[in-house]
């Protein structure tokens, strides 16, 4: 079924699919009295009287009324893509930069100085993925000359637990008085579970091409709204989800196999119903209509709320990246 922005919902399943993997989508009316939408994924164990049957992965069974129907459609079962995904750092790399494009870079050697405008660290830092062609130290003299040209702070991004030499360059970077301000996992799980998960807020998030006033409002990190879309909107498939009244949003990146989740943010008056975890889900169900079959994220060390989601969809630890800056 589509979840998009004026699209059409169809009901693509019949009672000859009993026995199959589906997804449905039915209306309901709620306590305000407002039309209301619940997402089921599961098998469909019975379809009798005008009734279905759906287990889900939890053994809970739930009946939904055939009149209550908007959308529906069969998943195939696909038990490879529930493994955890293999990846190398240099893939995650690839693929996290593909997701957070600057509005301008320059190449040095292996290294890539990207800028926009200060919108993100991601976006506004050295990408090194080799050797600068130069001296280390001639190499960060021209990252510091190249930023401050832009009026920018000079940023370099390093991570740990990766292969290769980036724990060297970030041991180099502290002994020349570079501070680390920022450090985040990246984080890869499978993605069907993640699309799997029972989350009822998940029937009423829309997704769109385009971040609206109200998405980039509850995303709090804009200072110049043209400058964030344009960064936003770059990506091989990018999606952004939305729940009614700016409760909770969230973007995803699909690129090959992979869907790269970010930006999940809640409304602090709504934290603790489920509604991250809503976004995720409907994401992660377009993503996997588009072939994707792995996860990834970025999430700050030091935000146990989001880690403990994460953890709870599956998500583990494959590196950690530092965002270092320049001694002033």
């Amino acid at each position: 079924m589509e979840i998009t922005a004026g699209g059409l919902l169809e009901v693509r399943i019949t009672p000859a699919d009993v026995g199959k993997r589906v997804s449905v989508r039915r209306v309901e009316t709620g306590l305000s009295g407002s039309p209301e939408f619940t997402d089921t994924v599961g098998v469909l164990t019975s379809w009798d009287q005008g009734v279905l049957l759906i287990t889900k992965k939890s053994g809970q069974s739930v009946r939904i009324p055939e009149s209550s129907l908007v959308a529906g459609k069969v998943v195939p079962a696909a038990p490879a893509r529930r493994r955890g995904p293999a990846a190398s750092f240099e893939e995650l790399t690839r693929v996290s930069a593909r997701a957070w494009q600057p509005l301008e870079s320059e190449q040095l050697g292996a290294w890539t100085l990207r800028a926009a405008a200060g919108f993100t660290r991601r976006a506004n830092s050295v990408l090194p993925t080799g050797d600068p062609g130069i001296p280390l130290d001639d190499a960060l003299a021209r990252v510091t000359s190249w930023y401050a040209e832009r009026g920018l702070p000079a940023y370099v991004q390093a991570a740990t637990g990766a292969a290769g030499t980036q724990e060297l360059l970030c041991a180099e970077l502290e002994s020349r008085g570079w501070v680390s301000e920022v450090s985040a996992d990246v984080r890869i799980g499978a993605l069907a579970p993640v699309g799997d998960v029972d989350a009822p807020a998940s029937g009423s998030v829309t997704l769109t091409r385009v971040p609206d006033e109200e998405w980039l409002g509850r995303y709090g990190r804009v200072s110049d709204p043209d400058v964030a879309r344009r960064v936003l909107v770059e990506g091989p498939s990018v999606w952004f989800a939305s729940l009614p009244g700016g409760r909770a949003i969230g973007r995803c990146v699909v690129d090959g196999r992979w869907a790269g989740f970010a930006a999940v943010t809640v409304d602090p008056e709504h934290r603790r119903e489920g509604l991250a975890t809503a976004v995720m889900a409907a994401l992660a169900r377009r993503a996997l209509e588009e072939g994707a079959s792995a996860a990834w994220l970025q999430v700050e060390t030091d935000n146990p709320g989001a880690l403990a989601l994460y953890e709870g969809l599956g998500f583990a630890t494959h590196h950690t990246y530092h965002h270092f800056r320049a001694a002033p």
